[in-house]
């Protein structure tokens, strides 16, 4: 077997794993954060005033009801599609049937 048969195997390997190194280096910050003391603060005293709280609604920044509705669509013919396309591939190898005399 030529080796030249590999390199498409090698391709998608390397293609997989700088994925997830990429992957492993986006969310590295998050993984490595630290609460940053106050100045003139020691390291082990939280700060004694309430912490801000954010407030993210759906409803402000969500996604419209005709976009939901429009990716189950879409993906409702994409999946038929395929089911067919599947399913003449798999009848185009199978053997005609021969009658019984």
């Amino acid at each position: 077997m030529s080796h030249i048969h590999r390199i498409p195997h090698l391709v998608r390997f390397l293609a997989a794993f700088a994925c997830a190194m990429l992957g492993l280096a986006v969310s590295a910050p998050a993984a490595f954060a630290m609460r940053v003391p106050a100045p003139g603060g020691s390291p082990g005293v939280a700060p004694t005033g309430p912490s801000p709280t954010f407030t993210h609604t759906v409803v402000a920044s969500g996604m419209p009801g005709w976009q939901f509705a429009l990716i189950v669509a879409v993906a409702a013919v994409l999946a038929a599609a395929i089911a067919i396309v599947v399913d003449r591939a798999r009848a185009a190898r199978r053997p005609g049937i021969v009658p019984a005399i």
